[in-house]
């Protein structure tokens, strides 16, 4: 019995072109549900919308988004999806000689810089912020959220303790950084999505300036630095 690369071979197709075409329509075939879901969050709200509705939108079956996703929620965070793997591999990039809190700049600055047109590709950044307003006001969602937020962190101190030769179990270092770390991207984020201008040039710039008062924060007497 011939394999398929053998089918495709003896019809004359590079095996190899086929696969890609292949992916490319499976690529293309989940983000166009991403999107879909999305949209009827935002119009319908989370717990209104069914799979059916959404494979409907795309002309799909229901068997076929179960191909992509476990279910409704997957959809939902797919972008968060996204971001997390893209920080976290970019995390791991970093040289291991640059020390904890440059390796995390240098990564979300990375993260951003790479990941802006994969995003857009799947939905514009007004549909994507409008659903994370979609996920703050739904309480089911919202919990999901929280947990991937701390699954992430600790992930990622994960990491920074195994790029220092540390035990995270007995040097606090690597949760405490990447908390406060954590904590100021996700005011950063804040201050984006409440604005008019969600480019990823905006994000990065807002990142930065937020990144650069966190030490100062945490180590002058504001009160004494006031007077002066």
């Amino acid at each position: 019995m011939k394999t398929e690369q053998e089918t495709e071979r003896s019809a004359g197709k590079p095996a190899g072109r086929c696969a890609g075409l292949r992916e490319r329509k499976k690529r293309r075939t989940r983000d166009a549900l991403v999107r879909a879901a999305l949209e009827l969050f935002v119009e319908k709200g989370y717990e209104q919308t069914t799979v059916d509705e959404i494979a409907d939108a795309v002309d799909v079956s229901q068997r076929t988004f179960f191909r992509y996703f476990a279910g409704k929620e997957d959809a939902a965070f797919a972008l968060q999806e996204l971001i997390e793997t893209r920080f976290l591999s970019e995390v791991c990039a970093r040289p291991a000689h640059e020390p904890p809190m440059p390796a995390l700049r240098n990564a979300i600055t990375n993260a951003w810089a790479t990941i802006d047109e994969e995003m857009k590709a799947v939905a514009p950044p007004q549909l994507h912020m409008r659903m994370f307003q979609v996920i703050e006001s739904t309480p089911a969602l919202l919990a999901v959220h929280l947990r991937r937020q701390y699954d992430t962190e600790e992930r990622i101190a994960q990491e920074i303790a195994r790029r220092e030769g540390l035990d995270i179990d007995a040097d606090p270092r690597p949760r405490v950084l990447v908390a406060a770390f954590a904590g100021t991207m996700r005011v950063a984020g804040k201050i984006w999505g409440e604005g008019d201008d969600w480019t990823s040039d905006a994000i990065r710039e807002l990142s930065d300036t937020y990144l650069d008062a966190l030490v100062p924060a945490l180590a002058e007497n504001w009160r004494a630095s006031s007077r002066t």
